[in-house]
């Protein structure tokens, strides 16, 4: 048998024992939004290492959105210009917004993700959980309470509405909750994180089949 006709019938085993897949499509986006109100650009990579670039202009926000590319290990890139001279509720929400569209984006048809992810993350006094369903549909239960009105530049109530916001877009069940502690910093960033984590394992790819007995994920 000459070498040819080895690796021939290496693939048509591999064929038979189910190892050989069409390679998958990368599962990368870009979104770009731009309103009167702010102007943002995100690129991602799901299958990334976690590399990031953030330039929200929100000290804070850029922190929360370093960790949780790091987290996810999704490579993220992303910058805002926004009306911060009125407030930080705009650039807050849409990024959120556009970060929601670009996940969507990547995750195209959905096809072989875990779909489910959770996870609990501590941080020091503080504890978080994280419950993500990416099913088609958005939906936030959010259980935290800070007693700092703010954290550096960033308004704490707008933790909530920015998962709201990403929820919305993305089209995911997001069920955020602290369990316990006491400083509002760890709190904050304890649920990025576990975000983070439960998100890496929804979107892993560990089959070839929709995880949905209704057949789609929309």
């Amino acid at each position: 048998m000459n070498a040819s006709q080895d690796l021939t019938r290496k693939a048509s085993a591999r064929s038979r024992n189910g190892k050989a897949h069409k390679e998958r499509p990368q599962r990368k986006a870009t979104y770009v939004r731009k309103t009167k109100e702010t102007d943002i650009s995100v690129s991602l990579n799901l299958d990334g290492e976690g590399c990031y670039d953030i330039q929200t202009g929100i000290h804070f926000l850029n922190h929360m959105l370093e960790l949780f590319a790091k987290h996810s290990r999704i490579d993220l890139q992303l910058s805002c210009k926004g009306d911060l001279h009125v407030d930080d509720h705009h650039s807050v929400e849409d990024v959120a917004i556009a970060l929601g569209h670009a996940l969507a984006e990547a995750l195209g048809d959905k096809v072989g993700i875990e779909r489910y992810g959770y996870a609990f993350v501590p941080m020091d006094e503080t504890l978080a959980r994280a419950v993500v369903d990416l099913s088609g549909r958005s939906y936030l239960v959010f259980r935290a309470q800070f007693s700092r009105a703010k954290i550096s530049d960033m308004a704490t109530e707008m933790v909530e509405h920015f998962f709201f916001s990403l929820a919305e877009h993305l089209k995911a069940n997001i069920h955020l909750e602290i369990l316990y502690g006491k400083n509002t910093h760890h709190k904050i960033e304890a649920l990025f994180k576990a975000f983070a984590v439960a998100l890496r394992h929804a979107v892993k790819v560990s089959s070839n089949q929709i995880a949905s007995t209704k057949g789609t994920l929309t």
